[in-house]
């Protein structure tokens, strides 16, 4: 089990579930590919969406068992897109050990990520009646989207937060919210419950990428499994800096704009660490803090539909640990 996981003993035993089943059943036609993804499964990661998935399933009244390949796919759309993003990005690490591209290179990555998302729709449209094979079709096309809009925005100092929101939505959250909807409607939720998992799903993971832009400026190395201050280095404008910006004043926007220029010694390490002060002190952080825990706020309400179910309880502990997490970065 991933030391870094902890959670209930249900949460524990889902993630135990769909480990289990990427050991003994996860193989592709493929024995290169099959090798690049393997490496990049046993490298961690807390499996959130095929949890949730699990999660959406149990909600209505479904064993999670019988539903561990299509929670499994939702976890390997992710890990595609890690792979093509790691090359985007020219990353050198992930989750604390070299990316793939440095391990294979960008050719064979690139076609990895490809050759796996038409392996796990070859086997979806196989096995899964409509709407299933619509609902990732259209998520992993917002995905795409979302990353593309990201990259037009790299360096745009003007970006409001609703266009960080849409970004965030589709390269991030409708995947979440995909894996929820999904688990709803293979367990005969109705329609009510599905587009509450839905909501619940959508949410949770705005809050969740907020929460991983707040970590590039407020972690550590071991915690992020990559290195810190990514996101600044690359000029990618996330909600910490939109919303240090929003309040700032003029000066702040003139260290970033020399920063993101890269006048001589402005990209330095020492550089680096006063935006991220100044940031802080603008009140980027706490501002983020506030807005995580008011999409988990909302999370948390989506779910009313839900009544008593049992799992209900796992997705409320799931919503609120992204609120202690951004809590307890208190810089």
């Amino acid at each position: 089990m991933n030391p870094s996981f902890a959670g209930t003993k249900s949460e524990r035993d889902l993630y135990d579930l769909v480990e289990a089943f990427f050991r003994t059943s996860f193989a592709t036609d493929n024995a290169l590919i099959t090798e690049a993804v393997r490496r990049m499964l046993a490298a961690g990661g807390k499996r959130l969406r095929p949890r949730l998935l699990l999660l959406a399933a149990e909600a209505n009244g479904a064993d999670a068992r019988d539903h561990l390949p299509l929670a499994a796919y939702m976890e390997l759309i992710h890990v595609g897109t890690l792979i093509h993003d790691d090359v985007v990005d020219a990353a050198q690490t992930r989750r604390g050990v070299n990316a793939t591209a440095v391990d294979f290179g960008n050719r064979v990555s690139v076609l990895a990520g490809d050759y796996l998302f038409a392996w796990i729709f070859k086997n979806v449209t196989a096995n899964y009646a409509p709407p299933i094979p619509n609902i990732l079709a259209a998520a992993l096309a917002d995905i795409t989207d979302g990353e593309v809009l990201q990259h037009r925005a790299v360096g745009k100092l003007d970006l409001s937060l609703a266009d960080y929101v849409e970004i965030a939505v589709k390269k991030t959250a409708t995947l979440f919210a995909a894996s929820a909807e999904c688990g709803a409607i293979m367990s005969g939720g109705s329609p009510l419950r599905t587009r509450a998992l839905r909501d619940f799903g959508m949410y949770y993971g705005i809050a969740f990428q907020m929460l991983d832009d707040l970590l590039d400026f407020t972690a550590s190395e071991a915690e992020l499994g990559k290195p810190v201050g990514a996101d600044l280095r690359e000029h990618k404008m996330t909600v910490p800096l939109i919303l240090a910006l929003e309040s700032a004043d003029p000066s702040l926007r003139a260290s970033l704009m020399r920063f993101y220029t890269g006048e001589p010694g402005a990209n330095s390490l020492e550089s680096s660490a006063r935006m991220v002060a100044a940031v802080g002190g603008a009140g980027g952080f706490s501002r983020t803090r506030e807005a995580i825990a008011g999409y988990v706020e909302s999370a948390k309400t989506s779910l009313a539909p839900l009544g008593t179910a049992p799992a209900r309880a796992e997705l409320v502990a799931l919503a609120e640990g992204l609120a202690r997490d951004s809590a307890a970065r208190a810089r």
